[in-house]
């Protein structure tokens, strides 16, 4: 039997996440392959910042020591496009929750559209939805929603960099959003809806930057070797930089 080298393991892979699989489940399937590769079955796969089932694109995926630099990647500049449903809300601010029909008295115009972009960048305060992870007395906000209980979440401060408006034809509005850690689009959405006097939905998200990794370097899971050769991966510091 050949033996593997003994170099520690320590790579970094770009994703573009399919719709319908979580974060976690693009990792198992990366351990997947590089345990095929001859990786130690505990060999370390995390991510650096979740996206949502409902969610594609970036997803950073570290391996073996690696994985120690989560947070590096997690405070880096985050690039979105988004379309939302301004005739709707929803419980969530997705298509998972309950929908509510918004009537307006008319449609918004496109220089109304603008000028809420325009309010909502910068260093703003942003109410997080019930259905989110974060922890309410130890409790994640997303558990207490789903047994009916009310969750209040306080506003938090982010950061929005710049809105770009894609497209704009009643009731569908597609943005380009570059942010902040922290930043729930689908609040945004519903924040941008409610104040030209709409709703917001959030009907699809993709992920297009996370710092230095773009979508133009994605693979999509079905690209990437099987098995992974665990040595052969590389990572380069200087992409983990502050920009």
């Amino acid at each position: 039997m050949t033996e593997q080298p003994q170099q520690p393991i320590e790579g970094v892979i770009v994703v573009d996440k399919p719709l319908g699989m979580s974060s976690m489940q693009v990792c198992a399937k990366v351990r997947g392959k590089l345990k095929a590769g001859g990786a130690p079955k505990r060999v370390k796969v995390g991510h650096g910042g979740t996206l949502d089932p409902l969610a594609s694109g970036v997803l950073v995926v570290l391996m073996g020591k690696a994985t120690k630099r989560c947070d590096q990647v997690m405070v880096g500049v985050k690039q979105y496009e988004t379309t939302i449903d301004l005739s709707r809300l929803s419980s969530t601010d997705d298509l998972e929750g309950e929908m509510t029909p918004v009537q307006v008295d008319r449609e918004p115009t496109l220089d109304e559209i603008r000028g809420a972009c325009d309010r909502w960048t910068g260093d703003v305060m942003q109410k997080p939805p019930p259905y989110s992870a974060i922890k309410v007395n130890g409790q994640r906000a997303y558990a207490m929603a789903r047994r009916g209980e009310t969750v209040e979440l306080q506003a938090r401060p982010i950061r929005i960099d710049a809105i770009e408006i894609v497209s704009y034809a009643w009731p569908m509005l597609t943005l380009d959003i570059t942010c902040g850690k922290g930043t729930y689009i689908r609040s945004l959405g519903r924040d941008i809806g409610a104040e030209v006097g709409a709703g917001g939905v959030l009907t699809a998200l993709r992920r297009t930057r996370v710092g230095r990794f773009t979508i133009d370097e994605a693979l999509t899971l079905d690209a990437l070797p099987d098995p992974m050769d665990p040595w052969s991966l590389s990572l380069d510091p200087e992409r983990f930089a502050p920009e």
